[in-house]
């Protein structure tokens, strides 16, 4: 029979909202759009690059508690707040992310808070990291 996991972190917005930080259906994992807010110390970097990794610790310790992680993820939507730190953010999610190479979309829009510069929202599949791979390369 298939599980349904929905994970919740205790943030205030998840019960305002009232939606959860993480839903696994099965070996599908959907996690929220996710800011860069320390959990320990409750403060966001202004460093673009500290604040992006801040949001993938944060998902990444979303993903471990059903038993997944980074690796498995296989699309991201990543939300920068200004435009011009498009860039930076994609540098610093780059190097972080380098070898999973999922889906990406990144985009420019108004988000929450001004001292939110990056969110992200990624979909994983439990145990895509240990799958066998084949890359292709084609020609658009």
């Amino acid at each position: 029979m298939l599980e349904v996991i929905k994970v919740k972190t205790g943030n205030k917005f998840e019960d305002h909202g009232s939606y959860s930080r993480l839903v696994a259906v099965g070996d599908l994992i959907f996690v929220s759009n996710t800011a860069g807010r320390n959990p320990q110390t409750k403060a966001i970097p202004t460093d673009l690059a500290e604040q992006t990794n801040q949001v993938l610790d944060n998902i990444g310790a979303a993903l471990a508690a059903v038993d997944a992680c980074l690796e498995d993820v296989v699309a991201a939507r990543v939300f920068v707040q200004f435009a011009e730190d498009v860039l930076p953010v994609m540098d610093a999610y780059g190097q972080r992310m380098r070898g999973i190479n999922p889906t990406l979309t990144m985009t420019s829009p108004p988000l929450g808070s001004p001292e939110y510069k990056v969110e992200i929202e990624v979909t994983a599949w439990r145990g895509a990291s240990r799958a066998p791979l084949r890359e292709m390369q084609i020609t658009l």
